[in-house]
């Protein structure tokens, strides 16, 4: 305690502990987990809220039988609540892609209570902290600790909450909506989660016992789980079209699930859109319903990435798996690494019984491929010991595109003086700057038409009087 500080301010200062708190002690999230201590590494309460009442319910119905009105409402609860985590806690709150009015916060802040998953500023504390650590060890519900762990796993075993990692959410603090549904989530939880539901299907249609079953008890469990695969599926199952850094993954079968969260990829990439499909076929019922809202004056400042710079992300991944799989290709060995040939050696190989061709400065072993040329022996073997350019490009044949990327993997060697090559050979070894694209490894892109050996032709010309 400081002296200098009335009794009052202190303590008003110092955190709410309690006196049995040692900071020394290390927290059991960090201790090893043996059959000894099993237990003590286990969240009961949130076993008891996540599993121990769904089963209870499930034994429960068994006696209670399920009515179409009942089922109908515990869909649309179902729905409600759902999209009181999707749009509310995770794009109103979380991600801010949008901005709501106070009657549609209130509703989202209610419903979200009612899928009993914490509080809106609990909740988002710990997304933000998924979005900025995503895969690490500061990540609340990181993949990489087991597809199981990001699902429930998270939630079932304690946590040492400063592994967590910092986020902001002085935006949060300052949201009414937000601190009061904070200070008084547990009254919230227990009206919207269990009571409000019962009260609608008691009231309305006699079912108490039915609503409090399957629109309350059951209807938490599903839309819990739906939820989870936020966590867990959308990191595990599916495409990424934008970025394969990290885990969030694009599939179909996870936004029917979570309510048209499932387009993950894009999600972790652009997290401020209001979207996660952007593709009018896709299933984003969430986004449907922010931009329903936007025209009844109920949400605005819906924000949109650019589509050039979600396209440019797009592009960007798509030529990186097309670097990965080039990587794997055989292109020949590079021109900078081929040792350099005098033509009257080359002729002489050729003397020799060796089937060297030469095409645009660069020499060709095709031994190999004489009796399979599908020209025949005798063109190819018209070509040995020659300067075969003309020929090969339109002279006596004008080979295809695959012709020319087959050629590129005999080569062995450089004619001196050939032309081109062995000046761009030159400038290699001189660190000259030679224009030609690399891919993300460092190697030549070698489009369809410009390989070394595809000399454009020349004009034909009038001959003369």
């Amino acid at each position: 305690m400081d002296p200098a500080k009335p009794p009052s301010m202190a303590s008003k200062d110092e955190p709410n502990r309690n006196p049995n708190y040692d900071p020394k002690k290390p927290h059991i999230a960090d201790t090893p987990l043996t059959k000894k201590n099993w237990y003590k590494h286990v969240n009961w309460l949130n076993v008891f809220l996540i599993i121990g009442i769904p089963m209870m319910g499930v034994v429960a119905a068994f006696w209670t039988p399920l009515r179409l009105p009942t089922l109908i409402w515990a869909i649309v609860y179902y729905y409600w609540t759902g999209l009181g985590i999707t749009a509310g806690y995770h794009r109103l709150w979380a991600h801010k892609s949008y901005s709501a009015r106070l009657p549609l916060k209130i509703f989202l802040a209610a419903v979200g209570g009612g899928a009993v998953e914490g509080s809106i500023r609990w909740w988002s504390r710990d997304h933000r902290a998924h979005h900025r650590y995503t895969d690490t060890n500061k990540d609340p519900y990181s993949v990489r600790k087991g597809l199981l762990y990001s699902h429930i796993g998270w939630m079932v075993m304690k946590q040492n909450p400063k592994r967590i990692g910092r986020t902001d959410i002085s935006d949060l603090n300052e949201d009414p909506v937000v601190v009061w549904q904070h200070k008084n989530y547990l009254k919230t939880v227990f009206f919207m989660g269990l009571i409000f539901p019962t009260l609608v299907a008691g009231l309305g249609w006699g079912d108490w016992w039915g609503g409090y079953i399957y629109a309350g008890i059951l209807r938490i469990f599903f839309v819990q789980q739906a939820t989870f695969c936020v966590n867990s599926l959308a990191h595990w199952l599916g495409d990424q079209p934008f970025d394969d850094r990290n885990s969030p993954r694009d599939h179909v079968i996870t936004a029917l699930v979570t309510l048209g969260e499932g387009y993950h990829n894009f999600h972790h990439e652009f997290p401020s859109d209001y979207r996660n499909a952007i593709q009018w076929h896709q299933y984003d019922p969430t986004k449907w319903c922010i931009w329903l809202w936007s025209k009844l004056g109920l949400a605005y400042d819906l924000k949109q990435f650019r589509s050039n710079e979600i396209e440019k992300g797009r592009v960007q991944q798509q030529q990186k798996k097309l670097d990965q799989k080039r990587a794997k290709l055989d292109w020949g060995v590079p021109l900078d690494q081929l040792p350099v040939i005098e033509w009257d050696d080359y002729v002489e190989q050729v003397n020799q019984g060796r089937g060297l061709v030469a095409v645009a400065g660069v020499v060709h072993d095709v031994s190999d491929f004489i009796d399979e040329h599908p020209g025949g022996k005798a063109l190819i073997k018209s070509g040995l010991g020659k300067d075969a350019t003309a020929m090969f490009n339109g002279g006596v044949y004008f080979h295809s595109n695959a012709a020319h990327n087959l050629l590129s993997t005999m080569r062995v060697g450089v004619i001196r003086g050939g032309c081109e090559v062995e000046i761009w050979k030159r400038a290699q070894r001189e660190n000259k700057d030679v224009v030609y694209v690399k891919d993300d490894q460092g190697n030549p892109i070698i489009r369809a038409g410009n390989q070394i050996t595809k000399v454009e032709q020349p004009m034909a010309t009038a001959s003369a009087a």
